[in-house]
């Protein structure tokens, strides 16, 4: 059995990355570190944030200390009124190696920063430096005011935001197969948290350390830690509701409703095909809930359906299962527009909400496929299609179909 291909976009940003690195390194080694003081204090500062990274959340930026010094120390002009005189070869190797520095603890217990993550903290930072830089040598921002100057690094910080975007979404849409117009608008709905905060940061720290000095650094990173700790807790929360949701949602396989690990096979190829189908961030979160709790209302059976197949029950039994299936869902507090995804996954195809439509079809689909043998997923493909056109939206078959294309076309598994 041959090992998956990484894909061309992979290597060719990692490939830059390497190479950036590798330029940058033997600049630094060549013609000596400039302003060690300097240096230290932001290389310090970087390795701080690695340490307080977050592992295993789901956030684009688990460093953002490390993230905003690093912006910082790329768009430093001056230092206490003094023309600053490290390049943009001294900055990426200073950042990537502080990175390195602060995730030792991480990598000695197998949690070290992905590979990814670090070709993006490189391009990224050298980026905003090849910016920036080379006209702060020059003289070319001396005349700005602090207004001009703030605008300025506001210009930057939001050009290097965007690249760091692509960096994001062009590997996972590489992956994935996933159109690159949804994850790129995820990937920029996601500055409105964090993000913003890093960038924030970053240009302030900027600013402070050009007018005060180095001992702007600790007392700027304090708020941006407090942030950190703020988010890490919404994080946590967040977690545990959707911990709550999949727990309830469980309650039908626990009472012989539905097979084993049903809802979530349902959830994961709801969300992929949601992904297909362009949708993203509070909507894709919509849709996994509902598809988790899809079916619920089973609960309100005095008898269960035979492996919980609810595709096959007349429609308007279908319907009274999912409209029981939304009270349920309403009276647990969860989003009411999960609630209703749920309520109308019965309703006439062309009169239901998107989201209702792809768990209609995935379900089906892990319904028929799961007992139909080797050939069962062609097999229930094919049955979708055939179907009538008010059954399943054609188009969400047609993002199931490319979906399991891009994966192997197997039986569900039990469990």
């Amino acid at each position: 059995m041959t090992a998956a291909r990484t894909p061309a976009v992979l290597v060719l940003t990692r490939a830059c990355a390497v190479l950036t690195a590798a330029g940058c390194l033997a600049r630094v080694l060549w013609t000596g570190v400039a302003d060690r003081p300097v240096a230290l204090a932001f290389g310090l500062l970087v390795a701080l944030g690695e340490l307080t990274r977050r592992t295993g959340a789901e956030t684009r930026e688990t460093a953002p200390l490390a993230a905003a010094g690093g912006l910082a120390y790329a768009l430093l002009g001056e230092i206490g009124a003094e023309p600053a005189r490290h390049g943009v070869a001294q900055t990426v190797t200073v950042v990537l190696a502080a990175s390195l520095l602060g995730s030792v603890p991480y990598i000695a217990r197998g949690r070290g920063p992905l590979l990814d993550q670090l070709t993006r903290r490189v391009l990224t930072v050298a980026f905003a430096a090849v910016c920036f830089q080379p006209l702060s040598h020059q003289g070319a921002f001396r005349d700005w005011g602090g207004l001009g100057h703030a605008l300025l690094l506001i210009a930057l910080l939001a050009l290097t935001a965007l690249c760091d975007a692509v960096l994001a979404a062009a590997p996972a849409r590489a992956r994935s197969g996933w159109p690159l117009g949804p994850l790129l608008r995820e990937e920029l709905r996601g500055m409105a948290g964090i993000t913003s905060a890093v960038c924030a940061t970053g240009a302030v720290m900027a600013l402070a350390v050009a007018v005060a000095g180095l001992w702007a650094l600790p007392v700027l990173s304090v708020p941006l830690l407090l942030t950190q700790l703020s988010y890490r807790r919404y994080a946590a929360v967040r977690a545990t509701y959707r911990q709550t949701i999949a727990s309830l949602a469980r309650a039908t396989e626990i009472a012989g409703y539905t097979p084993a690990g049903h809802a979530r096979r349902v959830a994961e190829l709801s969300g992929a095909v949601g992904r297909e189908l362009g949708l993203s961030g509070g909507a894709l979160t919509v849709l996994e809930y509902a598809a988790l709790m899809h079916d619920i209302g089973q609960l309100s059976l005095v008898d269960p359906v035979p492996a919980g197949a609810t595709a096959a029950l007349p429609l308007a039994e279908q319907r009274r299962i999912a409209l029981l299936g939304g009270a349920v869902v309403r009276q647990t507090g969860v989003d009411a527009a999960v609630a209703v995804v749920v309520e109308r996954q019965a309703d006439p195809c062309r009169e239901q909400p998107l989201a209702a439509r792809i768990i209609r079809a995935v379900n089906a689909y892990e319904e028929k496929a799961r007992d139909a043998g080797p050939g069962g997923s062609l097999t229930a493909l094919e049955e979708l299609r055939l179907a009538a056109a008010g059954d399943y939206a054609p188009e969400v078959v047609e993002a199931l179909a490319r979906v399991l294309s891009r994966g192997s076309l197997t039986v569900p598994a039990e469990g």
